[in-house]
């Protein structure tokens, strides 16, 4: 059974950082490409971040230069570091993992930035 579970969200305020992280089982994590989404309360779900298997990275406009994705295939875990946090930000963030047709979310964790 393939399993992603975010973790490491939460309240913050502007200007803050946050890491949140997704673990993943049932699956070859080195081989599948990852990434992480957001969904806003009324908006569509949104690509934030994404890796390849071979660890190239590719960001929305809108967090370029302020959020990192990485990952660690010896842990089967993927982190997205999200510094200088907007209120924009605030939504539910899901782990995605793809592999030629194969596609799995995760629950989502929620990010909330506010004073």
């Amino acid at each position: 059974q393939v399993r992603l579970v975010e973790s490491g969200g939460g309240l913050v305020q502007p200007g803050g950082s946050l890491r949140i992280s997704c673990a993943i089982s049932g699956l070859i994590f080195s081989i599948y490409d990852m990434g992480w989404y957001r969904q806003a309360p009324g908006k569509q779900r949104e690509l934030v971040a994404t890796i390849t298997r071979g660890d190239s990275t590719n960001y929305a406009d809108s967090v370029k230069g302020r959020f990192t994705i990485s990952r660690d295939n010896a842990e089967n875990t993927v982190y997205l570091q999200m510094n200088s946090l907007k209120p924009e930000d605030t939504a539910v963030y899901h782990c995605n993992a793809k592999f030629l047709r194969a596609e799995y979310w995760g629950q989502g964790t929620q990010v909330t930035v506010s004073s």
